[in-house]
């Protein structure tokens, strides 16, 4: 049985399409990246498979349960941390904790237990008796984490968590998203690509309202091939002379014997070079193909498709 199943998923705000037909099916744990700049759809899929959306088309299931038409029971199976952590900044991460397991219609004598083990797992347990309020931002973070994870779904949504953070705070967070993601099935919802690039295995790319791209992260990030390398050259020509090989488009100078050439397809410039090197005595040290960033892949895949 598929952990989540979306099909066919549409939604509109007044006479304009948010999304239309979004289709996936996810069977296994791992953590699975939704990317996609602001307006491009993305919230709007999120919110949908959290149930705080309901959407104008296509149906969406958790453990086989459709969560539109037995929002109770799918619910049992999904955890959901939004951008804000619904926190209570009035109560103690004891008593936040144990209000949640509540509304997540827990079992009352499991509620104690269930509560002393994620605050272990998200590693807030010496902070039990201390007011949300009073913690920091990382700290704040990790209790809407186990407010997530305490009924022990299968399925969980995590809407930028580590958005605010300072650079410390990110990784032990990254860290937590990991060790969760071992038992469980994680979405991550983000518009920040280091954070894909850090922990995803498997990547949506959402524009203008559909999926663009699905694949592992490897995949996206090669699918723009690259557009620039560098050589070095021990007899270098005058640069008006690379400048005129077929497909170069511009020529950078980087020292003496070293140059970066941007070019329409790296691998016929490559082969240009090496045969024009052995004709023309360039001696040729080392050509290698600079690899985008994925900013740039992100920036290049999207132009693409747009």
């Amino acid at each position: 049985m598929s952990i989540v199943k979306v099909e066919n998923l549409s939604h509109r705000y007044s006479v304009q399409w948010a999304i239309r037909d979004i289709n996936f099916e996810l069977t296994k744990n791992g953590i699975y990246g939704l990317l996609g700049a602001n307006g491009a759809g993305k919230s709007t899929i999120m919110n949908i498979m959290c149930g705080v959306l309901r959407q104008t088309e296509g149906e969406v299931f958790i453990k086989g349960i459709n969560l539109r038409k037995d929002p109770v029971n799918a619910k049992k199976h999904l955890g959901f941390l939004p951008q804000q952590p619904p926190l209570n900044p009035d109560l103690t991460v004891e008593e936040y904790l144990t209000h949640c397991a509540n509304m997540r219609l827990m079992n009352s004598a499991s509620v104690a237990g269930a509560v002393k083990e994620v605050m272990g797992k998200c590693q807030v347990s010496h902070y039990a008796k201390r007011l949300l309020r009073n913690l920091s931002g990382g700290y704040q973070q990790r209790v809407g984490i186990a407010q997530a994870i305490i009924h022990k779904p299968d399925f969980v949504v995590l809407d930028e968590p580590t958005n605010g953070l300072d650079p410390n705070q990110i990784l032990e967070v990254r860290g937590l998203i990991r060790e969760i993601a071992e038992e469980r099935t994680v979405v991550l919802s983000t518009h920040i690509l280091q954070e894909v690039q850090a922990l995803c295995d498997h990547i949506w790319l959402i524009n203008e309202g559909g999926i663009t791209f699905s694949g592992p992260l490897e995949e996206f990030d090669s699918f723009v091939q690259p557009s620039t390398l560098t050589l070095s050259l021990l007899n270098p020509p005058r640069i008006e002379v690379l400048q005129s090989l077929e497909g170069v488009l511009e020529v950078e100078e980087m020292g003496r014997t070293k140059f970066r050439i941007h070019a329409a397809d790296t691998q016929e410039t490559i082969e240009l070079i090496v045969a024009a090197s052995i004709q023309l005595n360039w001696r040729l040290v080392e050509v290698s193909t600079e690899k985008n960033s994925l900013e740039t892949v992100f920036a290049e895949f999207t132009k693409k498709k747009s």
